[in-house]
């Protein structure tokens, strides 16, 4: 049984039909790349799965069961913008899932439960290179480290599935290089499943484990009514690229500041040819 299933899912506004028949499973622990042009869905699917807007017909599953409704724990999101509380220092920002978590009704930890959340707290920050950063507040921090901070952020409660919206769209290449490093270093040593939109094809590539691509077949004015996008191509990386395995990364091949050839190939379930 695979992970995350979604099983003939349609997302329709009205008259408007956004996504049409979308069938696809997701094993656990894969990295990915949701790909396709400007107002296709994707980011409407994203929030199907972080569970801030429901299906029109069809179901998702995740682990056998249907989707809980509303967002928890098991799901971390980050998002283009800076997802984190300009009120609240590095550390204060980590600190408040753990808190509300253990506490929410006052949204607070005291004694030795304080303790360890401030301690896994600054280890995450350290993982994710803001170690000496944990008492500067987010409007003194460069853009990239605001989405290392929004990474911990949403890493802190542990989740089973992250999902990212186009979060390293706004970095300048050399910026987005060392996150891409990081977000591998991620996936490779936590038990993460990663869902991710993207616009830049090489990000895809270069990042996931798989690659969707969604798309309207039908996209004249007229019929952008009545047909909505369905997912057009599903594209495994080749050699496989496996979380903890042989393969995760290929030196030189992988290298995120390399520009040229995409290390894919068409799988087996790619059937637009």
């Amino acid at each position: 049984m695979s992970f995350i299933e979604i099983e003939k899912v349609w997302k329709e506004y009205g008259d408007q039909i956004v996504l049409e028949d979308i069938s696809f499973s997701i094993e656990e622990r894969a990295f990915v790349m949701l790909v396709g042009p400007s107002g296709c869905g994707k980011t409407t699917f994203l929030r199907m799965l972080l569970g801030e807007t429901t299906p029109t017909r069809g179901e998702i599953r995740v682990d056998g069961r249907p989707l809980k409704a509303e967002p928890d724990a098991d799901r971390g999101v980050v998002f283009q913008r800076y997802s984190v509380f300009p009120h609240l220092t590095a550390l204060g920002n980590v600190m408040l899932g753990a808190e509300f978590a253990g506490s929410p009704l006052l949204g607070r930890l005291f004694g030795a439960a304080w303790r360890r959340a401030e301690e896994e707290a600054r280890a995450l920050l350290a993982q994710v290179g803001l170690e000496g950063a944990e008492d500067k507040y987010p409007a003194a921090l460069s853009g990239g480290m605001q989405q290392r901070l929004a990474l911990a952020q949403a890493l802190m409660r542990k989740p089973k599935i992250l999902l990212l919206d186009e979060p390293f769209g706004a970095l300048d290449p050399g910026i987005r290089a060392e996150i891409h490093a990081l977000m591998r270093r991620i996936w490779n040593e936590t038990a993460l499943t990663v869902v991710m939109v993207t616009h830049d094809m090489s990000e895809a590539f270069r990042l996931g484990s798989r690659v969707l691509a969604f798309e309207r077949r039908r996209d004249r004015p007229e019929e952008k009514i009545r047909y909505g996008a369905t997912i057009t191509r599903d594209i495994a990386i080749w050699p496989p690229r496996i979380a903890g395995g042989s393969h995760f990364t290929r030196p030189g091949r992988d290298d995120p500041a390399r520009e040229g050839a995409l290390p894919g190939r068409p799988g087996p379930s790619d059937t637009s040819r």
